[in-house]
């Protein structure tokens, strides 16, 4: 382990391998496995049970829950919240074995492995499962039990097996409005009803009139 500084929380279980960076006041709880080369931020929680596959990187103040899964290629932004039992994809065609079956296939990355960005402030509701080769976008919100089979826009509120975008939520996570069957020509200002921040809808895209 390559502690930037020493102001961490690890429990005695947790596992962490070679080149690791741990932020400044994290904490890693029971029996979370940390593979080499992985970047952790400062003031991030990982909470217990939780496996994080070599080289991945994740930002200042994220919330990981218990249970949740993240593998190779994915990237995750500051503020992000990910909720207990989420597990993350990285290969379009997983198969154990050489087709004749005589030679296990190597689990390094390969031209199949590809990339997912969760972006700044956005959260992964419990029980997702997160695809590759996407991104979920600023502040975005997946509900509980979702499938995300593409990339989620700003704001946006998804749901559903797949998930698809049926409103848009605040910073502060409040929902600010669901959206019409007819997302293309929906257009509206809107104020969030708990924090007041504002915010413009033109065609599906989210834009912060009044960011903090």
């Amino acid at each position: 382990m390559n502690l930037t500084v020493t102001n961490i929380k690890v429990h005695p279980t947790a596992i962490i391998e070679s080149n690791v960076s741990i932020g400044d006041r994290t904490s890693v709880w029971d029996n979370v496995h940390i593979r080499f080369s992985t970047r952790i931020g400062q003031e991030c929680i990982i909470g217990e049970k939780t496996y994080i596959a070599y080289g991945v990187q994740i930002g200042d103040r994220v919330k990981i829950n218990a249970f949740v899964y993240i593998c190779n290629a994915v990237t995750i932004e500051d503020g992000v919240m990910i909720s207990a039992g989420t597990v993350f994809t990285n290969d379009r065609f997983p198969r154990a074995t050489t087709v004749d079956l005589k030679q296990l296939r190597s689990s390094d990355p390969d031209e199949y492995t590809l990339p997912t960005l969760v972006r700044e402030g956005a959260t992964i509701g419990a029980n997702c499962t997160i695809g590759s080769d996407l991104s979920i976008g600023r502040f975005a919100m997946i509900g509980m039990g979702s499938l995300v089979t593409k990339s989620i826009p700003d704001f946006h509120l998804a749901i559903g097996h797949p998930a698809k975008s049926v409103g848009c939520v605040c910073r502060c996570g409040q929902l600010l409005t669901r959206f019409p069957t007819d997302l293309k020509s929906f257009s509206a200002d809107l104020d969030c009803p708990s924090c007041g921040l504002q915010y413009a809808v033109r065609e599906g895209v989210v834009t912060e009139s009044t960011p903090p």
